[in-house]
């Protein structure tokens, strides 16, 4: 076999995978979209229906009358999260990365291991500390909460990009007369713009899509996520799955709109600082 025909070999394959990821990635998602325009009945036919046989947005409507006040919830915890994350990861990392600090080492395994704690875990001690200060079904306490995740993930997304950053930019504006704050606020957070956004989306679709911290700190009904509605929801109405289908739509269609809207940033914002050696 030849080194052309072994290389068009490769790429048929690798093809064949990637369609293969994508088709399990997608499927769920499209057989929720269908089921949602489907009754019960329809839904638990022995036949799958690739398409809608009698669409119908009563399962919509249903969602919409039961959940308006969950989506907003699932809004104020991703934009605060989001808004926690900005506001302590960008100094954070701009310090981590610029600075030469003893404790930078240990600081940036803190924030690795942070990422493989399982968010159980987290929950659970969590809700300990949060009933004794009065954070317990609150929005601070449950954004708080998403953070723990949401910042060592910004941080280190940040810290990569501020890497790449030519300290001689930062030299030349304090050469004509920046202070070190307004060099770093009118000259690094606007060249990291990328970066920013990317851990910005994804603190807020952390804080959109949250479930455990949201079951473990939340036990009243005066606050209830999106999430933890469709698991409330699942339970008091699992009769009719085809509203707990267009539930399921409704959690997902935001957090999907805003990636695609900021998919090139994103793209930015994760490989900044991937080739700085």
């Amino acid at each position: 076999m030849s080194r052309v025909e072994r290389s068009t070999l490769l790429k048929l394959a690798c093809t064949l995978a990637a369609l293969g990821c994508l088709a399990v990635v997608l499927f769920p998602l499209y057989a929720v979209l269908v089921g949602s325009f489907e009754t019960t009945n329809e839904l638990f036919s022995r036949n799958y229906h690739w398409l809608p046989q009698a669409p119908t947005l009563v399962n919509y409507r249903t969602v919409l009358q039961a959940q308006s006040s969950h989506i907003a919830s699932s809004a104020i915890v991703g934009l605060g999260t989001a808004a926690l994350a900005l506001v302590v990861s960008v100094p954070a990392a701009y310090a981590l990365a610029k600075y030469r600090l003893r404790a930078t080492a240990v600081l940036v395994s803190v924030l690795l291991v942070a990422q493989i704690v399982p968010s159980i875990v987290l929950a659970t001690s969590l809700f300990a500390v949060f009933h004794w200060i009065g954070l317990v079904n609150s929005y601070p306490g449950l954004i708080l909460a998403d953070g723990t995740y949401a910042i060592p993930f910004a941080i280190l997304v940040l810290r990569a990009f501020f890497f790449s950053v030519p300290n001689e930019t930062m030299q030349a504006a304090c050469v004509d007369g920046a202070s070190e704050w307004q060099t770093f606020a009118r000259i690094v957070v606007p060249l990291a713009r990328s970066a920013v956004i990317t851990v910005a989306v994804f603190a807020f679709l952390n804080g959109w899509g949250d479930f455990i911290f949201a079951l473990t700190i939340l036990n009243g009904n005066t606050i209830e996520p999106i999430t933890l509605s469709i698991y409330t929801y699942l339970g008091d109405y699992s009769q009719n799955w085809g509203a707990v289908m267009a539930s399921a739509v409704v959690a997902i269609v935001p957090a999907a709109t805003m990636l695609v809207v900021a998919q090139r940033y994103i793209a930015a914002g994760l490989t900044a600082g991937s080739v700085v050696g």
